[in-house]
């Protein structure tokens, strides 16, 4: 089904309705779309939070807000009719967390990032001088293994141990905050890139959605947006390329894990990623799951625990092997955003996320927080 993926899931999200002050939660039923709010569950947390997600939202009551294809394309349009339901991104007070270095391919682009402190025009000649010292063949090494650390003590000696190197084959993960509760945006919506930045791309990725008790109960798709310069002059950067306004999108829906979906789906997928420019610009990717360094669960243990709870849970992006350096603009040049570039990720488990690039500054701001949720869902009497 256009922009959904299985048409036989399990799915929740958020839309805004029109009539309505607040988010709805909705699902996806057949070639339509059905607002399924209701007291107790008002909100994707406290699904989230139920004990069986999946069957409630397959038993919920529901009603029609309108046929799938229409409100996708709202969604994604320029100027979205507000007199049509528009998708949003279909987490609400979970936190916002992300893995990163978690693929070979986007770990030897991090070590050149660094090696280049953020210039990108330095970025081909040290390619080819980090391939040639490191490889590329590191998805045999587990990390933190024996094998691993005998590989560390290897690149130190030549003088490349870099922290990329460390959380990408070390003992530890690579977990941060991507964005805030109700900061995220969804399908259809503009993305943003900090003005200040030169060199950037989208991190295409799968996300988890996983409640306060540890339990992973669902999957989305997310564009982890980048900033390649910024976080290439210093890893201390990290939250300046990575949060900023509109700078993590997610959708368009959860897929909740049922008989038929499970994670083990997750760990075989196939992603595809797609930019179109205005420019007339085409870049194609592809990967699979399967080449991940770290596995979901590992990755999941890392985040939340004994050591760190999230009572509302949280999403956590499971990190790209995607990191473009096709020339754009000229040999050596690699590849950077221009506004107006499309982003298109998809696989056939979870359909596809859409969205327009701009700057963070020209998106819409985000003012519609948990306070303002809270005070709007006690008003409707839905809490």
């Amino acid at each position: 089904m256009n922009g959904i993926g299985t048409g036989d899931g399990v799915f929740v999200g958020r839309a805004n309705v029109p009539g309505f002050a607040y988010p709805r939660i909705v699902t996806l039923r057949q070639n339509a779309i059905f607002d399924i709010t209701a007291k107790s569950k008002a909100t994707v947390r406290d699904i989230a939070e139920s004990p069986s997600p999946a069957e409630y939202v397959r038993n919920a009551q529901g009603t029609i807000v309108g046929e799938i294809d229409t409100i996708l394309a709202n969604s994604r349009a320029e100027k979205p009719n507000t007199d049509l339901p528009r998708l949003l991104s279909p987490v609400d007070l979970q936190a916002v967390k992300a893995s990163g270095v978690t693929f070979v391919a986007s770990l030897l682009e991090r070590v050149i990032e660094e090696q280049a402190l953020g210039d990108k025009s330095r970025a081909e000649a040290l390619r080819q001088e980090v391939i040639a010292l490191i490889g590329t063949d590191l998805s045999k090494i587990v990390p933190g293994s024996d094998e691993a650390m005998a590989l560390k003590q290897t690149l130190i000696g030549k003088g490349i141990w870099s922290q990329y190197l460390e959380v990408g084959i070390g003992p530890d993960a690579e977990i941060f905050t991507k964005s805030q509760p109700m900061s995220s945006v969804g399908y259809g919506a503009d993305v943003g890139l900090h003005p200040i930045s030169q060199w950037n791309n989208p991190e295409p990725e799968i996300a988890l959605l996983i409640a306060s008790t540890g339990a992973i109960i669902g999957a989305t798709i997310a564009n982890d947006v980048n900033l390649r310069d910024v976080e290439g002059r210093s890893a201390l950067l990290l939250g300046k390329a990575k949060d900023n306004n509109a700078s993590a999108a997610i959708g368009p829906f959860i897929r909740l894990f049922s008989d038929g979906f499970t994670l083990e789906d997750i760990k075989s997928a196939e992603l595809s990623l797609r930019i179109e420019g205005e420019d007339g610009f085409i870049l194609n990717g592809a990967s699979n799951m399967a080449q991940i360094s770290r596995s979901p669960e590992s990755l999941a243990a890392a985040t939340i625990g004994r050591h760190h709870q999230y009572p509302d849970g949280l999403i956590l992006m499971l990190g790209t092997m995607f990191a473009p350096t096709m020339d754009r603009d000229g040999a050596g040049k690699g590849f950077t955003h221009k506004l107006g570039d499309i982003v298109e990720i998809s696989t056939p488990l979870l359909g596809t996320l859409s969205n327009r690039v701009t700057l963070s500054t020209e998106c819409q701001p985000w003012t519609y927080g948990s306070s303002h949720l809270m005070r709007d869902l006690a008003a409707a009497d839905l809490l």
